[in-house]
């Protein structure tokens, strides 16, 4: 069974770099058409059903805007 993981995400933090979204192999990040406080466009989580947690965002974003948890995993 897949890993799963569920991501967050601190809008008015972020300085919309787009590094995160580069660094996803699951793709489950976009950036986002609605701007924070400040005027920039943060991602979003798109696609929060690909998130294996591998961590590639949080590790990439220099403003720790990101937090990822690993989900329990059912059992089949």
């Amino acid at each position: 069974m897949a890993r799963r993981g569920k991501i967050l995400l601190d809008r008015e933090t972020c300085k919309g770099c787009f590094l995160c979204i580069r660094a996803c192999p699951g793709k489950v990040l976009e950036e986002d058409r609605k701007p924070n406080s400040g005027g920039t466009y943060p991602p979003k989580a798109a696609h929060p059903e690909n998130c294996t947690a591998c961590g590639n965002c949080f590790e990439v974003c220099p403003d720790s805007c990101i937090e990822i948890y690993a989900l329990e995993e059912s059992p089949a």
